[in-house]
């Protein structure tokens, strides 16, 4: 007969913690590749694969994801910043059945916030109670201090880009800041408003080609997702392609997308406190069993 085990204090304090957390930064230096649109559909996919999904809008200054939503939130990050609200006060639920914790639009200070006030944000996760999966981070463009914090305090970096020159140029800068200066080493790649079939893994190539040169750096190419005129009716509806048409070719790729998401590798270790739901990732390892002999 098995000797009954029993549990610990420790123990039993982690087990009514939430448990740990992927982390997704979706970015890519460049405004206008589709990162807002990559965020919301592969929330709504990794969801309806029965994921407990949290979006971060993290673009400070011109927060939208609660307009391509069709959401009309009561608060905003800019309260919790302020101290009027917890952040729990401050998720809302879309229709596709994920989480979304707003930013704000318009505001000049929210986008220009110091280093501080970033990690401040970061910290205040690990006070939210409600159990999640995964968490996607919708960051702004360019390599302001906002896409630097959010995606170095991500377990995984997905840089899109199209088949622009300044999308490429803009994506190795960010890719560049972020190893250098931030010790980010591992990157998705994912080749977005695809024309052709075959185009994405070219445009993933003409990037590693530069980073393999410069950079110390792993990319690994997430995919592609095409042209597809059902994506753009969807953001006219407000509405996830992957729930609207779910048949189109764009849904069809980010419920790949999603499924390819599951397997990223993370890091082995926190980096330090700037890491989102860090607590969990430190208290998952440390609890054992006591067992009555």
């Amino acid at each position: 007969m098995p000797l009954p085990k029993r549990i610990n204090k420790s123990e039993q304090q982690l087990s009514l913690l939430p448990g740990p957390v992927q982390v997704i930064a979706v970015t890519g230096g460049k405004g206008g590749v589709g990162k807002t649109t990559v965020s919301i559909n592969l929330a709504c996919a990794m969801s309806a694969a029965g994921k407990r999904v949290l979006l971060l809008d993290g673009d400070m200054g011109l927060a939208n994801v609660d307009v391509l939503l069709g959401l009309t939130p009561k608060h905003t990050l800019a309260q919790v910043l302020d101290g009027s609200c917890s952040l729990d006060e401050v998720v809302v639920e879309a229709k596709s059945g994920f989480h979304v914790v707003p930013g704000a639009s318009g505001i000049a200070r929210l986008a220009n916030m110091s280093a501080q006030e970033h990690l401040h944000i970061v910290q205040a996760f690990s006070s939210l109670a409600r159990r999640l999966d995964v968490m996607i981070v919708d960051t702004a463009a360019g390599i302001a201090n906002s896409v630097l914090q959010f995606s170095q305090a991500a377990q995984s970096v997905l840089v899109v880009v199209c088949d622009e020159p300044a999308s490429i140029t803009d994506a190795y800068a960010l890719i560049k800041v972020l190893s250098r200066q931030h010790g980010v080493r591992q990157f998705q790649v994912l080749s977005n408003q695809c024309t052709k079939a075959g185009e994405g893994l070219n445009l993933f190539r003409k990037l590693e080609r530069v980073t393999n040169q410069f950079l110390d750096v792993s990319l690994s190419y997430a995919g592609e997702v095409p042209q597809d005129p059902y994506l753009k009716r969807s953001i006219r509806e407000q509405r996830p392609v992957t729930e609207a048409y779910p048949v189109s070719p764009s849904a069809q790729a980010f419920r790949k997308l999603a499924i390819q998401a599951n397997h990223w590798p993370v890091p082995d270790s926190p980096r330090g406190n700037l890491e989102f739901f860090v607590e969990r990732l430190t208290k998952r390892s440390t609890v054992q069993l006591e067992v009555v002999q």
